[in-house]
């Protein structure tokens, strides 16, 4: 933990390839949709459009940011099997927040889509042979080849990372 409320769980750091640290990573991705359900239970309306810090994303947007995050983790675990090395295409998070589904559909859609989405996720990374980790795409903002195994640990953390934001956000306001 750290004392940064930008990052109640730090900033991600990248760990050698084990069978321990794979199934952990693969249970984060697995039980993400349902932890995040359960940071947001019976949080009402003013709650869900209350920044998780000062000039941070509201708890709505976190939970769209979320989905919208791991659609793109999806296409880039998909290119990475399927194609050598490929570009990933990056996107501008902020104005993504910003866009009329964000503002105008409940959470519940981007949990139910996280349901689904993790569920062929964990499926595809499932009993991979050991190269496959390996396998690269490339970051063109970066401009650095992440591996398969990275991209894992990034988006495990990832959802980690905004769940805790929400936990802590109802600790801080007694929710």
């Amino acid at each position: 933990m750290t004392e940064d409320i930008r990052y109640p769980k730090g900033k991600f750091q990248p760990q050698t390839f084990s069978q321990k640290q794979k199934d952990e990573w693969l249970l984060d991705l697995k039980f993400l949709p349902s932890e995040l359900e359960l940071a947001i239970q019976n949080l009402d309306e003013h709650q869900l459009q209350t920044p998780y810090r000062n000039g941070g994303w509201t708890v709505h947007q976190l939970v769209h940011h979320i989905a919208d995050s791991h659609m793109n983790a999806y296409m880039r675990f998909r290119l990475a099997f399927t194609e050598n090395n490929p570009t990933i295409k990056p996107y501008d998070q902020d104005a993504w927040v910003l866009l009329n589904d964000v503002k105008t559909l409940p959470v519940n859609i981007s949990i139910t889509l996280l349901h689904a989405l993790h569920k062929r996720l964990v499926a595809m990374l499932t009993d991979l042979d050991d190269e496959d980790w390996n396998r690269t795409v490339y970051h063109p903002e970066q401009k650095k080849e992440i591996t398969v195994w990275n991209l894992l640990g990034m988006y495990a953390w990832h959802g980690k990372h905004h769940v805790a934001h929400i936990t802590n956000l109802r600790e801080r306001k007694g929710w």
